[in-house]
């Protein structure tokens, strides 16, 4: 029988590693999006609590950041629950630690991407935006945004790419993913080679198609661009 009978269950496991991947994604965008327009306004506080984020994330490893949320904010929530008049103890859930750990670690990353794409549009862009009568955030919606992504996707790209490798962190806090159900087959079957490389190979999988999608959003993206179109 294929791999003992435990192929449907690695699939279960791919199946909860990519909704990971993609959830922490959405995580990190949103944070990235928002730290990159802090680093590019005015207000000198917005600014250095966005330097702050993103210095002091892309110094410390991911699984200390992983252990000390999950175990720190493990502490933290049922050290304020009694407070707030609950007496039970709190679990938290470790896809949603997951989620927000690496959520959190690579909207650093995203900050400088999306910074640096923001930065790669034309100021005088949004000027011709303003002249017409549209909104700051008209602008930003309709102008700037979507040639933003233009220039933000290969980042996007090469940090996604680290993103989905890194959810395999997560089976250190009992999360039932991909790396946790490859190692609970090894262990039962005393086959570790053949178990850990089906794991290799599914992460082999989710990271070619992800290079064949974004490859085929950036000529999506750069149609009428190399001819000098808008």
């Amino acid at each position: 029988m294929l791999l003992h009978g435990f192929l449907g269950s690695l699939l279960e496991g791919a199946g909860v590693t990519l909704s990971l991947a993609l959830s922490s994604l959405l995580v990190a965008a949103s944070l990235g999006l928002v730290g990159a327009l802090a680093k590019l306004s005015r207000s000198r506080l917005a600014r250095g609590v966005a330097g702050v984020y993103t210095t002091l994330i892309r110094g410390v490893p991911d699984l200390v950041l992983m252990l000390l949320i999950f175990y720190g904010g493990q502490v933290a929530v049922n050290t304020l629950a009694p407070l707030l008049g609950h007496e039970d103890y709190i679990d938290i859930d470790p896809f949603i630690a997951g989620v927000l750990t690496i959520g959190f670690i690579f909207g650093a990353y995203l900050t400088e991407a999306f910074r640096g794409a923001f930065l790669a549009v034309p100021a005088g862009q949004r000027e011709a935006g303003l002249a017409f009568g549209m909104s700051g955030g008209q602008v930003l919606w309709r102008i700037t945004l979507p040639q933003m992504l233009r220039h933000a996707l290969p980042g996007i790209s090469n940090n996604w790419l680290v993103l989905i490798k890194s959810t395999a962190i997560v089976s250190l806090i009992g999360l039932s993913d991909l790396m946790t159900r490859g190692q609970q087959a090894a262990g039962t079957t005393r086959e570790p080679f053949a178990f850990y490389l089906a794991v290799a190979l599914i992460y082999l999988a989710f990271t070619t198609l992800s290079e064949l999608l974004f490859a085929w959003a950036q000529r999506a993206l750069a149609t009428g661009v190399k001819e000098g179109r808008l």
